[in-house]
């Protein structure tokens, strides 16, 4: 393996939040990230979901190094058309800026979710998985940004030189869970982060709360710090209108999302991740795949769902088109109608 390769290995590595047992346990006396007492879901170091930590490093290696099927993105995949969007909406209005990237404009407020311009999803500018279509909306058309909401640490999601320029731009409020306003701190000093734990309803303004809620999922951004940050699912409500988002989860049993159905439901939209699923044997524990989204759309008691991490970066096996054949598959499997559930790209709207 030569050394671009190696280093695309372990960037991927730190991507998909996975450490070596030995390595993780060199990390066991402090937490870089977060202190505070223990609860249900910290035992004083790490954060857990519940579940037992299944895949290390050796796993990764076993993926990346095995003959596999893998089938490669194109070079490039043209997105629509780039979104123009106005300066402030009073309802609700959710573009999709590519993978698991989102402009919410909602009762006059403008939020983004888990902002990602960089190239390339990873540690290293130069290796890791690249862009293969542009952000839905340019930089430069995004209208003032006023709060950033941040749903874990991995770099498909936690993009600092995006956040970065958004701060230097529009110095909006940034909310994220426990431990990653440490992350984000260490290269924007000045950032008005605010950092929460699971169950926190945070008032975004008067008209608009952002409710954390627990995920099947992990953290990490190098070897040494897996489950130190916390990750979250965001309830999003204003008014009559109620948006269930996910940045990234696992199914299992579903138990989790019966329960927060019950709890938060039922909802107008779920925003939910359809791709990065192959092979399941690794990837399953943390991310869902689409026949597994819609079973999730419907614990959740949504009226529509929209699909989002895909066809923007390779981070597995599957093609670049396979996400939303498999959605559609499921869905009919399920007897539900396409529009119920669609695949987003790069540069389409949701209005409610």
């Amino acid at each position: 393996m030569n050394r671009r390769k190696l280093l695309s290995f372990f960037g991927l590595a730190a991507l998909l939040g996975s450490t070596g047992t030995a390595w993780a346990m060199l990390s066991r006396s402090r937490n870089p990230y977060y202190q505070g007492p223990a609860t249900a879901h910290f035992d004083g170091l790490s954060f857990s979901d519940g579940r037992p930590v299944t895949k290390g490093l050796l796993d990764v290696w076993r993926w990346q190094t095995s003959k596999r099927e893998r089938e490669a993105f194109p070079v490039r995949y043209p997105a629509p058309p780039q979104d123009k969007p106005p300066a402030r909406v009073e309802g609700v209005r959710i573009v999709h800026l590519g993978h698991a990237s989102f402009l919410y404009q909602v009762a006059g407020l403008n939020l983004l979710i888990d902002p990602v311009y960089a190239q390339r999803a990873s540690p290293f500018s130069f290796a890791g998985p690249k862009r293969v279509n542009e952000p839905g909306v340019a930089f430069d058309d995004l209208p003032k940004i006023d709060i950033v909401l941040i749903t874990h640490n991995h770099y498909d999601h936690l993009d600092l030189a995006t956040l970065a320029r958004i701060h230097a731009r529009d110095m909006p409020r940034m909310i994220m869970p426990l431990g990653n306003d440490t992350i984000v701190k260490a290269r924007i000093p000045d950032a008005l982060t605010q950092a929460h734990d699971w169950g926190d309803r945070v008032a975004l303004s008067d008209k608009i709360s952002a409710t954390l809620v627990p995920t099947y999922h992990w953290s990490a951004r190098g070897a040494l710090d897996r489950r130190m940050a916390l990750w979250c699912s965001f309830v999003i409500e204003t008014g009559g209108t109620k948006v269930f988002h996910i940045g990234d989860t696992g199914y299992h049993d579903g138990s989790l999302y019966e329960q927060l159905g019950r709890e938060h439901g039922p909802f107008d939209l779920a925003v939910l991740p359809i791709g990065a699923y192959e092979p399941r044997w690794f990837m399953s524990d943390n991310h869902m795949n689409p026949e597994e989204a819609v079973k999730v759309m419907t614990s959740l008691r949504a009226r529509q769902a929209i699909g989002h991490h895909w066809g923007t970066f390779q981070l597995t096996d599957e093609g670049i088109e396979r996400p939303p054949e498999a959605l559609k598959a499921a869905l009919a499997q399920a007897g539900l109608p396409e529009e119920r559930f669609r695949p987003m790209r790069p540069g389409l709207s949701w209005t409610a």
